[in-house]
């Protein structure tokens, strides 16, 4: 009987220790859950004071728009045509032209009051942050101590800016020549020496700063800098007929040209049907061309006028 009360004391014994820990174990999550809820509440409260103390910065944003509008946009403005020309890379029609079809588009665009009861921005000074950013590269801080707008509101401007421009002239300004266009453009390039010529096909290397970098090796040129190519098509008057911007800038031109999709439509059989004459000899209309291969009629042609075979690739690259 000893012997067993020994061992029942034993357990018991054991069982209250087990109690005890589990115990002290509970005790012991209980603080660790308490701390961690008032952890979270304290940052939470500090974050929300410092909402409620955030700076607001005063932009003066309608003084600047005033501004704005004294310097550029109104009869005897400050700067002169040729300023807004450089500084803005066009000419000032053509700015009100698409501030107009802009605005009509998206009313984002318009002066109006906000929820305080205040005049917004200008749309000026809107489409002013969106071409300041596309035509030099700037920042929005850049961009803020011109305009005087927010990041996030300049952000959105040229977000809003480049959706409108594709949807509003990409069907007139990006389009396939037509048959009277491609008529018009054979008989210029005619008169410039160029028989056969609609435009010129030429690329060009857009540095990217913000690369993958498991990409840099594909993207990367001689020079060490990454890049995307851009090539495009354009005639005489500068129009761009078709542009490509998607190949690695560790490409040649004539990689490039190997994927360029212009000639689909002449492989399949679906370019337009004209002809052309060159030293008495009829040539169907392929496509685009800039330099001529050797052994053509258009090369016979400029070796004859020209003489020299150094002076050879004088006249395509006046024409481009």
């Amino acid at each position: 009987m000893s012997n067993l009360r020994r061992v029942l004391e034993r357990q018991e014994r054991e069982e209250e220790e087990i109690r005890r820990r589990r115990a002290e174990e509970d005790r012991e999550a209980d603080e660790e859950e308490v701390e961690m809820l008032v952890a979270f509440a304290m940052l939470n409260e500090s974050r929300q004071h410092h909402r409620r103390h955030a700076q607001n910065v005063d932009r003066r944003r309608q003084s600047r728009g005033k501004n704005l509008m004294e310097d550029y946009f109104i009869p005897n403005s400050l700067y002169p045509v040729s300023k807004f020309r450089e500084r803005y890379r066009m000419q000032p029609h053509l700015f009100q032209k698409i501030m107009h079809d802009i605005c009509n588009y998206d009313t984002y665009f318009i002066q109006k009051y906000d929820a305080c009861g205040v005049l917004g921005l200008l749309p000026e000074q809107k489409l002013t942050a969106a071409l300041r950013m596309l035509a030099y590269g700037a920042s929005a801080e850049q961009v803020d101590e011109i305009a005087r707008m927010g990041k996030s509101t300049i952000l959105e401007c040229l977000v809003r800016f480049c959706d409108a421009v594709e949807n509003l002239y990409t069907r007139e300004y990006l389009r396939r020549p037509s048959h009277a266009v491609l008529q018009r453009l054979l008989k210029k390039a005619d008169t410039r020496g160029f028989p056969g010529m609609i435009g010129s096909i030429d690329c060009m290397h857009w540095q990217w700063k913000n690369y993958p970098t498991a990409w840099q090796g594909d993207y990367g040129n001689r020079k060490g800098k990454k890049s995307i190519i851009l090539e495009a098509v354009a005639s005489f008057d500068t129009w761009v007929w078709h542009a490509f911007f998607r190949v690695a800038g560790s490409q040649n031109d004539l990689n490039v040209l190997g994927q360029f999709p212009v000639f689909n439509d002449v492989l399949r059989g679906h370019s337009p049907q004209i002809t052309y004459q060159i030293n008495n000899t009829v040539l169907a209309h392929v496509g685009v061309v800039s330099l001529d291969p050797l052994g053509s009629p258009m090369a016979n042609r400029l070796s004859t006028n020209r003489g020299a075979a150094s002076h050879s690739t004088q006249p395509p690259e006046q024409c481009k």
